[in-house]
């Protein structure tokens, strides 16, 4: 051989060299995998063993090509007969954007943070047994949607990503959202032989936007029936409530903060808090609804009426009620409740207080709650999937993935889950809601729950939980009891008794 040849030849097996290093050590997930691991609990007082199998599964095309793959745990209790009388609870967070991170370590998943009894971080950051798991009544799978934990978009068949505006078409909208979702879990559950299992979703803030959705996608497109759907901390899934109406439903989420920060008046301070919420959410449909409805044209003996009552029940000033035309911006009353003690509100959850640059101004300079969940949260996921759960990657864990432009047109989620439950007389719905969460706020949720079926005719099928928190209302220790048991009961009050056939 020629030397010029031998030195051409030298160099190909050079490049192909590294070629294959590079491909092999692309900071990438794999498309389809898991891993298996086996732990042991005590849940509910009970003994149990079961599995945990993480990995990921692709989302495919019509053409059968994948376009992405999603990041799931499912945790299944061994020694279980018969799956078909198992429930299995299908699991998401919100955003959109968001990885199911929240409730999977600190809700219904076996394993939760260590944080104190109210539900601050503490150190050293890690991760402790959770004694109320509803994991001895349901398996339980958490799914990342695309571009949240680990899942990621995939390149095509050329190695090129799709453009923004495609990925905006395949993933990033509130239908686009479902169509896959439903498709993807179609395959999950065929591939885990979970289709004669009883079925729930659970979805927590814009994840009620999701689970509402994929109920009626599921039942429609997928031919799976589901048992129930469990909104955590709802959006308004699509049911409008603009003007003088979200105006007004603000107030009882109000009175809860101010009741917590003990900046109400002493007749109110002394009573029990749900007792105070009791008479704040009569006067607010009964009074304050009709008086913001009425605008400019309120007449001043009833304006004023007003203004003091709010005052009452909110804990601001008059002065700052009458400046806000009696309508007070969620942003405006984080900043200035506790404006003269030097503090802010949290937005998700108002125990938690924050510390702005400036007393002034109309909003807090940053979320509190927020900065606190995310420097617990995120060493315990990162820790628990790689060192208790087996599963190793390069690929960043994204607690927010980018998803935006997020497209919320079209969103008639609500009227899909009404018409879903219309359909299915198994499907039962239950909210859960925090007292101090000001970005969902509990009486929203209410309202949600009256306007979702306004015939009536479903009406025992619905069911509303609170709880003394907020967004997160598992973080404090007995609320994630409470929250847990209730969730407990309600999958188990809707599971058919086996001559009850699906029928009206």
């Amino acid at each position: 051989m020629k030397p010029v040849t031998i030195l051409l030849f030298i160099l190909i097996l050079l490049c192909y060299s590294a070629s294959a290093s590079a491909s092999e050590h692309a900071r990438a997930i794999d498309i389809d995998s898991h891993v298996i691991t086996k732990h042991k609990a005590t849940i509910n007082d009970q003994k149990i063993s079961y599995t945990v199998n993480t990995g990921t599964q692709p989302v495919w095309n019509a053409q059968g090509q994948p376009i992405a793959t999603l990041h799931y745990t499912y945790y299944k209790r061994d020694k279980i007969k018969d799956d078909s009388k198992r429930p299995l609870l299908i699991s998401f967070n919100g955003g959109p954007g968001s990885a199911s991170v929240w409730m999977h370590v600190a809700y219904t998943g076996p394993r939760v943070l260590n944080i104190d009894e109210e539900g601050y971080p503490v150190q050293p950051y890690g991760l402790q047994d959770n004694p109320f798991s509803v994991l001895d009544v349901a398996d339980i799978v958490f799914v990342n949607p695309v571009n949240t934990g680990y899942s990621r978009i995939l390149p095509n068949k050329d190695g090129k990503m799709p453009s923004k505006a495609e990925q905006k078409k395949l993933f990033f909208g509130v239908n686009a959202d479902v169509t896959y979702l439903a498709e993807w879990l179609n395959t999950f559950v065929n591939r885990h032989n979970r289709f004669r299992s009883p079925k729930f979703l659970i979805g927590e803030s814009y994840g009620t936007t999701r689970v509402s959705g994929l109920a009626h996608a599921l039942q429609n497109q997928q031919w799976m029936y589901i048992n129930g759907v469990i909104l955590v901390s709802p959006t308004d899934i699509g049911i409008k409530r603009d003007g003088p109406v979200k105006a007004a439903n603000r107030l009882p989420y109000f009175a809860a903060a101010a009741w917590y920060h003990k900046a109400l008046t002493t007749e109110l301070q002394n009573k029990d808090l749900l007792e105070v919420l009791e008479e704040v959410e009569s006067y607010t449909i009964d009074q304050y609804l009709p008086a913001l409805a009425k605008g400019a044209f309120i007449s001043e003996q009833e304006k004023q009426h007003t203004i003091t009552q709010v005052a009452k029940y909110s804990g601001v000033s008059e002065e700052f009620v009458a400046q806000n035309n009696l309508d007070i911006p969620n942003a405006a009353f984080w900043k200035e409740l506790l404006r003269d003690k030097g503090y802010t509100l949290g937005r998700l959850d108002s125990r938690y207080l924050g510390i702005d640059k400036r007393d002034a101004g109309s909003r807090p300079d940053y979320w509190p709650e927020l900065t606190s969940w995310l420097h617990s949260f995120t060493p315990a996921i990162n820790y628990y999937l790689r060192e208790e759960l087996n599963y190793k990657t390069d690929v960043k864990y994204n607690m927010f993935g980018n998803v935006h432009p997020w497209d919320r047109s079209n969103n008639k989620t609500g009227e899909q889950l009404r018409l879903a439950m219309a359909q299915n007389p198994y499907l039962n719905v239950m909210i859960q809601a925090g007292y101090y969460d000001g970005a969902t706020n509990y009486f929203d949720a209410k309202y949600t729950l009256w306007q979702l079926d306004p015939s009536g005719k479903m009406r025992d099928r619905l069911s509303f939980k609170g709880y003394r928190s907020g967004h997160m209302m598992y973080l404090r220790r007995a609320d994630l009891e409470k929250s847990n048991q209730e969730l407990r009961d309600f999958i188990k009050a809707s599971l058919p008794s086996a001559d009850k056939a699906a029928k009206y």
